[in-house]
């Protein structure tokens, strides 16, 4: 009873069919089609001409050998 059968959908089918006709489903059909197109072409528009070249990743600062002993690597956890 709560399962959907390929029966239901032609019965829902025909029913589309029979209130809207087929040449208004066909119609809506084609501006379904004229909207992706056009978004599609907005998408392309947009793209910029020439790429920027990526930004380069901040330096760190250096750390002596004293501060790299000192301190435990972010990975390590101290046995409590």
């Amino acid at each position: 009873m709560g399962s959907v059968s390929i029966w239901h959908w032609i019965v829902v089918g025909i029913i589309v069919m029979l209130l809207f006709g087929r040449g208004k489903v066909s119609e809506l059909m084609g501006d379904v089609a004229k909207g992706i197109k056009s978004f599609k072409k907005g998408m392309a528009d947009d793209e910029p001409v020439s790429a920027a070249p990526p930004a380069a990743a901040p330096v760190q600062p250096a750390v002596s050998q004293s501060q790299a002993q000192s301190q435990p690597a972010p990975h390590e956890h101290k046995a409590g």
